[in-house]
């Protein structure tokens, strides 16, 4: 076989060429899969309080987030709500203030 620069085996060029598209497909349903997943993440509901947890009247949460021994609920009215792990026991208020 000859092994000069100008000759090439056209099976393995068809060879390449097919594992090259194979690739690019692959590639695109992968970053099609990707965009449909964050889609679907980032447009979810906001997961439910635990039920233990027990807001004043008329307060609506906005988020959530949990610690070692705590729960701290952000509320729509801009303020910060800290309870024990009982979740009925409120052990710190935070107003946040608009930095505006």
């Amino acid at each position: 076989m000859d092994e000069t620069p100008d000759s090439f085996d056209p099976g393995l060029l068809r060879y390449l060429k097919t594992l090259v598209t194979a690739l690019t497909g692959v590639m695109i349903v992968g970053l099609v899969a990707v965009i449909y997943l964050l889609v679907i993440r980032l447009n979810a509901d906001v997961p439910p309080l635990p039920s233990r947890i027990v807001l004043p009247e008329g307060v609506k949460a906005q988020a959530f987030t949990q610690g070692e021994g705590w729960f701290a609920v952000v509320t729509e009215d801009q303020r910060i709500l800290i309870y024990g792990r009982d979740g009925a026991t409120l052990l710190q208020e935070v107003a946040v203030i608009d930095a505006q």
